[in-house]
């Protein structure tokens, strides 16, 4: 499954082609609840929003975010992180890894995970290769570093311009222990899905939850 394109603020690079469906996600959310989780920030244009809704109906979530966003918006990190949100390791520019040099591959990750643990007090300990392109060099030097590779089971495509009521009817189809896939990298359609995301699940008694960090 790909990843998207950024908007004209965000530094990610377009995306390379689809690849296959994500394998079994090795962290998991506890019994009666679901993992929302968000790659890319964090980014001014919608972390604050997405962090205020979780907040204020009492979900929690995990952020994948990108080390070089994170030192760009250190406060953002910060307000994640003090508001009881996993903070998990998405590289630092959004590279797809496989066949990069491992060299790079190893920056990328230790890079990342040296920024998020100054500005949390603690290491990372999950890790979301952007794409979610992997291979076992990439497995191997996650591991190495301390993380465990966590994909997805539920994609709502919210990085591809679908449309909120859409993403709401994705995510009703999720069911207790899934992990779903969302993005915060300034994209207004998952800001705007997310209350009724969360007034759904609230509705079936599930509530979200962040990853074991």
């Amino acid at each position: 499954m790909a990843e998207p394109a950024s908007t004209a603020t965000s530094p990610l690079p377009p995306p390379p082609a689809p690849t296959a469906a994500a394998a079994p996600v090795p962290a998991v959310a506890p019994p009666g609840t679901l993992a929302l989780t968000f790659d890319d920030g964090p980014h001014p244009d919608s972390t604050p929003a997405l962090l205020d809704a979780l907040t204020a109906t009492g979900h929690h979530a995990t952020f994948f975010l990108c080390g070089a966003q994170a030192e760009r918006h250190p406060d953002l990190v910060r307000a994640l992180d003090r508001a009881g949100m996993a903070i998990a390791n998405h590289t630092w520019s959004h590279p797809s890894l496989p066949g990069l040099p491992h060299p790079v591959v190893h920056d990328e990750i230790h890079r990342t995970n040296h920024v998020l643990t100054e500005l949390t007090g603690r290491p990372p300990v999950l890790f979301r290769p952007p794409y979610g392109a992997t291979d076992p060099a990439v497995a191997r030097i996650a591991a190495d570093a301390g993380l465990t590779e966590t994909l997805w089971d539920v994609d709502p495509r919210d990085w591809d311009g679908t449309a909120p009521a859409e993403i709401v009817a994705v995510l009703a189809t999720a069911r207790p222990g899934d992990t779903v896939l969302l993005h915060d990298h300034g994209n207004r359609n998952t800001v705007t899905a997310l209350p009724a995301v969360l007034a759904a699940l609230t509705a079936r008694g599930l509530r979200s939850a962040a990853l074991p960090h």
